[in-house]
């Protein structure tokens, strides 16, 4: 058979280690590989299973003892005996861990917990299209949204008009049923789900025609979200009560609107400013002149100054995005791309070379800077 690890070595801990570690250990291990956790991961039970086993033995002071003194055949007479493991006739299968697990953890991972108690509704989410313009200054959208809604036949109850529901008789309406079993540890109560009701606590024996005795039903609804000035894409908006119903006497779920802000042509956006590039002519950035700037807002006149460069920044105050507060408003930042004219006649190539000839050094900044630097790296 296959050698056995060290518990110690499976739970993490030294063998002067304390009871209260010793469980402290046994206690994050359990919820790491529960397989309520891992679903279908066998690696993960095998190691929850191994767990359960080091920590029984651990947790015992006389089997702690005879395992510290004689190892695994201390506390297991068939170990390296060439047959099935076990602990004095018990196999591990007899350790039931889900019921040490129970009981370390007061329930566990919702493996006992009543069908019938309250239980609030699922959260629903959606996803919502808006304009660059629509975000900055808000609007709304209807929705058609597929939610679980109580049956308005029968009021949630599940029964056929004139009946009611019926308390179980087996588990006395809790849902569920208590059984004792002996195990290498003595005596464990296990909590399971009652069979006869299946865990509702109720019998209905004249189910409403409308739901089928669920109770419940999947509806459309068309709901109106009020998407915010200033909202970014997204970004997401949680609307209170509006998702599926809860059972049992449970509140609602709420809906998630994620916000989703196609890209504009023109515009750009950092937070609450809105950026943009401007194109000017040759003859506007040289001489300055009043532009007109595109904002959310429509078109603002803007005075650029004489000898603009290309890639010069400006500011247009409040012409951003409003802030999501509704205390004030971003600003816009321009930048200029100045425009080379192409496809001139030969008048203008001309003017242009005569105009050319009248230019010294000291009409250009970047251009005198440049050379000078290069006129310094060849001395």
């Amino acid at each position: 058979m296959p050698d056995k690890r060290d518990y110690y070595d499976v739970l993490g801990v030294s063998k002067s280690a304390t009871e209260d570690e010793i469980k402290k250990a046994y206690r994050a291990l359990a919820k790491k590989y529960h397989p309520d956790v891992n679903p279908g991961d066998k690696q993960a039970e095998a190691s929850f299973k191994e767990a359960g086993e080091a920590y029984a033995v651990l947790s015992d002071a006389e089997k702690k003892r005879k395992y510290d003194q004689f190892g695994h055949a201390g506390v297991d007479p068939s170990y390296g005996a060439g047959g099935p493991g076990g602990y004095g006739g018990f196999g591990v299968e007899d350790f039931d861990l889900g019921s040490i697990f129970e009981s370390f953890f007061g329930g566990g991972f919702g493996s006992t917990r009543s069908r019938n108690a309250p239980t609030r509704g699922e959260t629903l989410s959606a996803s919502v299209n808006v304009t660059f313009e629509e975000a900055a200054f808000g609007c709304s959208r209807d929705l058609n949204v597929q939610r679980v809604e109580s049956c308005p036949s029968c009021s949630g109850t599940g029964a056929a008009k004139g009946t009611a529901a019926e308390t179980c008789d087996k588990c006395g309406g809790t849902g569920q049923v208590k059984t004792t079993r002996q195990t290498a540890l003595g005596m464990f109560q296990q909590t399971a789900a009652c069979p006869k009701c299946n865990g509702k606590g109720k019998i209905i024996k004249t189910p409403c025609g409308d739901c089928g005795g669920a109770g419940y039903a999947r509806k459309q609804r068309r709901i109106t979200v009020k998407i915010p000035a200033g909202i970014a894409s997204r970004q997401t908006i949680s609307i209170k009560g509006e998702g599926s119903h809860g059972t049992n006497g449970g509140g609602p779920g709420d809906l998630h609107v994620t916000i989703l802000v196609k890209p504009h042509p023109i515009f750009e956006r950092d937070g609450t400013t809105v950026t943009c590039d401007v194109p000017v002519t040759l003859v506007e950035a040289a001489l300055g002149a009043a532009i007109e700037v595109p904002t959310i807002d429509g078109n603002y006149t803007f005075n650029i100054p004489e000898g603009t460069q290309n890639g010069a920044s400006f500011t247009i105050k409040n012409k951003g995005i409003p802030n999501l507060s509704g205390r004030g408003r971003g600003d816009q930042i321009f930048s200029v791309s100045v425009e080379i004219p192409r496809h001139l006649n030969d008048k203008q190539k001309q003017q242009l070379k005569d105009f050319g000839e009248t230019l010294s050094p000291d009409n250009f900044q970047k251009r005198k800077s440049f050379f000078d630097k290069v006129k310094g790296l060849f001395k």
